[in-house]
């Protein structure tokens, strides 16, 4: 009877002990792991990193990089594989961890060329690798910080789960206890966190775009939405519509360009502060546009602007040059957020709000006589372009469609985009397309313009005007396994040679290039020129007596910025 006392003692507290978290306070594996990413961070992406951002980029990779080793570490204990110990372990770790640094060495010796030769190709300075030591600081601070953080996660898992080891097995404890911590964190994030970071971003760019008392003067010209008259809220319009409605270009300078009559161009611009409703926003929007005359015009151009509310004059001052003013454009913001951040967290906002105002505007359009309603385009920017893409309905259009589109940097997401990608001409590359004989569509950058395919255009004309450098146009949600498919060709001259794919990490690059997407110089990334926009609209809108030549002159007076448009000296 002692003797099965001990037994069962014994059984018992063997189990206990099993049960007990075994704790470990490094891992050697997840470690070789964790610094073979931070090499690999180092490698060059699409948009050059200023060395504090590297280093962020580095200690972030790597912590993921550890994490996943400690999975796949916890996994194999969890099946009862063999494991290396003694000696052997320690041979083993020790082989693993120096082939991770001697890999981060020579990848802290390349990275200066690396960097420099994305920054080379887009007409930035070359830097020197004297920052190194820098992205090594930092990418270990950072590092070390969600070190920590993970190791606290670690703790209340383990707290928990010991505790459910009183009235339940240890296997599902274990499951309970990680699905209660991870539940807790995402209610937090998602019902604290993430909405007060939303709240905080909307409140700063509203607040940036000096709304209501903080507004300038209305205008008191009543041509101009928002002036004496008008159906728009001037201070609900927000800086980025004040600036669009009110510098287009004059009649005089449009008709000193083209030495023939010009009309002065109708702008029309209703902000996100005009009211909550994106219907009744485009139903203000489509009587500004009845009140100013706009049906009368040659063109008629619904834009869907940026995030923030922005439209590039590049894309508008060129049209309204090229077609003597006689034309009319009418925008309605949907966001006060930049484009990356409002794609992320306010994904439907833009295609609610394109959507809304293409049906009012398309549907007033359709019932005017055929021969003398204007010529109707659609226009898109980065997330502008995504929403117009959305709003661009097939069937409803099939027939009556309008005359054309020119979509800039069209998002990843875009549908429309994503399908006329697809259907390429086999052997065309990825990043510039080309689809059947050009007919329908058509895909230009500042190195190829539209038309290169000639002039056997259809009914309807559409363009993607994309640089291959730009990150919101090639990021790609399946990267984290998947190497792009525009990683596997020849890379264009805006993209580094040395680029490669490394599974996660390549991920995370691609992610920080969104956010930069507009650091680079104008012609590249996400930043496109008034040039790119003249050979895209003649290719569109087909302008009547139009030459070379006068392409040439036009782009002679559109300033390269990108917010300065097309001035006349």
């Amino acid at each position: 009877m002692r003797s099965s006392l001990q037994k069962s003692t014994g059984a018992s507290a063997s189990t206990s002990a099993a049960s007990r978290p075994r704790r470990h306070f490094i891992s050697y594996v997840a470690l070789a792991l964790g610094l073979a990413f931070f090499a690999a961070s180092l490698t060059p992406s699409l948009i050059p990193r200023a060395w504090p951002l590297q280093g962020a980029l580095a200690g972030l990779v790597m912590a993921l990089g550890y994490m996943i080793g400690r999975f796949c570490v916890s996994l194999w204990r969890g099946m009862q594989f063999p494991e290396a110990r003694g000696r052997r372990a320690l041979w083993l770790h020790g082989l693993l961890v120096g082939a991770a640094l001697a890999l981060l060495v020579f990848c802290l010796a390349m990275a200066a060329h690396w960097q420099n030769s994305v920054r080379i190709r887009v007409g930035m300075d070359p830097e020197d690798g004297a920052t190194v030591l820098g992205v090594l600081a930092i990418g270990l601070a950072i590092f070390a910080v969600l070190f920590l953080i993970g190791s606290g996660f670690q703790l209340a898992f383990d707290a928990v789960r010991v505790r459910l080891y009183r009235v339940m097995a240890p296997r599902a404890a274990n499951l309970l206890g990680l699905v209660i911590v991870l539940g807790i964190v995402f209610v937090a994030s998602r019902d604290w966190v993430l909405p007060s970071a939303i709240d905080f971003l909307d409140e700063s760019y509203e607040t940036a775009q000096d709304l209501f008392e903080t507004a300038p003067p209305a205008p008191d010209d009543s041509f101009i939405a928002g002036g004496p008259g008008s159906l728009v809220d001037w201070a609900a319009m927000g800086q980025p519509g004040r600036n669009f409605v009110t510098g287009a270009p004059s009649a005089d300078d449009i008709a000193r360009f083209t030495g023939r009559p010009a009309q002065r161009p109708i702008r029309v611009y209703v902000g996100r502060s005009q009211d909550d409703d994106p219907h009744e926003r485009a139903r203000i929007a489509l009587a500004e546009l009845q009140r100013l005359g706009a049906f009368d015009r040659r063109i008629l151009l619904v834009a869907s602007p940026t995030g923030t509310g922005w439209l590039d004059p590049g894309a508008h001052d060129t049209l309204e040059f090229m077609q003597d003013g006689d034309v009319a454009t009418v925008a309605v913001q949907y966001s006060f957020l930049q484009s990356p951040l409002a794609l992320i967290f306010e994904t439907t906002t833009g295609l609610e709000q394109a959507s809304a105002t293409m049906e009012e505007i398309y549907r007033y359009w359709r019932t005017l006589p055929e021969d003398s309603r204007p010529q109707l385009y659609m226009h898109g920017i980065s997330l502008g372009a995504w929403s117009s893409m959305y709003s661009f309905n097939v069937f409803q259009m099939l027939d009556e469609p309008v005359a054309g589109a020119l979509w800039t940097g069209p998002p990843f997401p875009s549908d429309i985009w994503r399908r006329t990608v697809a259907a390429r001409n086999p052997g065309s590359p990825y990043v510039l397309p080309e689809v059947d004989q050009g007919e329908v569509a058509r895909f230009s950058s500042q190195f190829v313009t539209p038309q290169e395919q000639g002039d056997a255009w259809g009914r309807i004309r559409i363009v993607f005007l994309q640089h291959a450098s730009d990150p919101i146009v090639f990021f790609e949600p399946g990267s984290v396994f998947r190497e792009p498919e525009w990683m596997r060709e020849e890379p264009a001259p805006d993209v580094s040679p040395d680029l490669r794919f490394v599974p996660v990490v390549t991920q995370f690059q691609l992610a920080l290039d969104m956010a930069l997407s507009k650091a680079l110089p104008a012609g590249y990334g996400h930043n496109y020129l008034a040039h790119e926009y003249i050979d895209a609209w003649v290719a569109i809108s087909n302008p009547p007596d139009w030459s070379q030549e006068q392409t040439e002159a036009l782009k002679a007076i559109c300033n390269l910025g990108k917010d300065t448009g097309c001035k006349m000296p």
